[in-house]
């Protein structure tokens, strides 16, 4: 089994101050624990393609991508970062970055559909998945899942897709960006209540989300996967997965207050990896949304690979 590992040095370059907990550190972080765990060299490195703004649009408003091109600082600007919310801001190199983790996506898209690769991980800054179709926000500049499953669908001529969100936060830019659209179904859990406040009014039909209190731990997510998420994916039968894949569900992330850990999201994996054998000829496309607490995401994404690489 083939499985690639999408990057690019630009992803580093994007940053938000020191005080900001989605630091490029992230990265770094992934990056020694895959050679700390003797896996690195067992996966497909792949340096990630500039996506175009025609790829954007399929996805976001033109507002949405002018406020971003256009407001990125120079570097030699008086200030060194442009707000977009109290949380959300651009440096010098956040159009690169985010160029580069929206074409990671696409990439890896394209080569898992090509059967190059059976699956792929992205490990991309900036995350996507709170980014709407009018606004970015939470850390957010694009939807790189959602640029990504709009290509799968719209330029490779793929049927059904479905996306799978386990950050600890509801994707709320990923839902309304596919909001009713019947060739995708999302399934996801969040807690609940918790930013974005989101998820739970108005649910649309080709959505799965499924709300878990504080201090829930892996016996509670691993039954509410089992009970909802698997039996809605395979009535549905996607024909390629993509996965959301946030680590700050984990319990040693202050992000959140959920109690998840490695094994846990090994076991998410493997009940994914399931569903894409059985409908999807095996195809997964993965990207890197949250997961703060630099240990406990190092530790979290090899679970994962590990079991996307078969190496388990």
């Amino acid at each position: 089994m083939t499985t690639a590992y999408y990057t690019h040095a630009d992803c580093k370059r994007h940053e938000m101050g020191a005080w900001h907990p989605e630091s490029p550190e992230r990265l770094q972080a992934i990056e020694d624990q895959l050679i700390a765990s003797r896996i690195s060299t067992l996966l497909d490195h792949r340096d990630a393609p500039l996506a175009q703004e025609t790829d954007l649009a399929r996805v976001h408003s033109a507002d949405a991508i002018y406020r971003i091109r256009e407001n990125c600082p120079t570097e030699r600007s008086e200030y060194q970062h442009f707000p977009l919310d109290a949380d959300t801001s651009l440096n010098a190199h956040t159009w690169q970055a985010s160029l580069r983790a929206a074409g990671a996506a696409i990439a890896a898209t394209d080569a898992v559909i090509d059967a190059e690769i059976e699956n792929a991980f992205c490990a991309v800054r900036p995350p996507g998945h709170h980014a709407t179709r009018k606004e970015s926000m939470g850390f957010c500049m694009f939807n790189n899942v959602a640029v990504a499953a709009k290509h799968a669908l719209e330029v490779r001529g793929l049927q059904r897709v479905a996306i799978i969100d386990f950050d600890v936060h509801h994707g709320n830019g990923t839902e309304d960006i596919f909001r009713n659209d019947e060739r995708v179904l999302m399934v996801s859990f969040f807690q609940h209540p918790y930013y974005p406040y989101s998820g739970t009014e108005q649910k649309a039909g080709n959505m799965v989300n499924v709300p878990v209190p504080a201090h829930s731990y892996g016996d509670v997510i691993r039954e509410l996967v089992t009970q909802q998420w698997l039996p809605a994916l395979q009535a549905f039968r996607p024909q390629m997965l993509f996965v959301s894949a946030g680590f700050d569900a984990h319990r040693e992330d202050d992000m959140g207050q959920l109690g998840l850990v490695e094994a846990d999201y090994a076991w998410l994996t493997r009940q994914i990896m399931s569903v894409a054998r059985d409908y999807a000829q095996g195809r997964i496309v993965s990207c890197l949304e949250g997961g703060y607490n630099l240990s406990a995401l190092a530790r979290s994404v090899t679970a994962h690979l590990k079991v996307l690489a078969d190496l388990e």
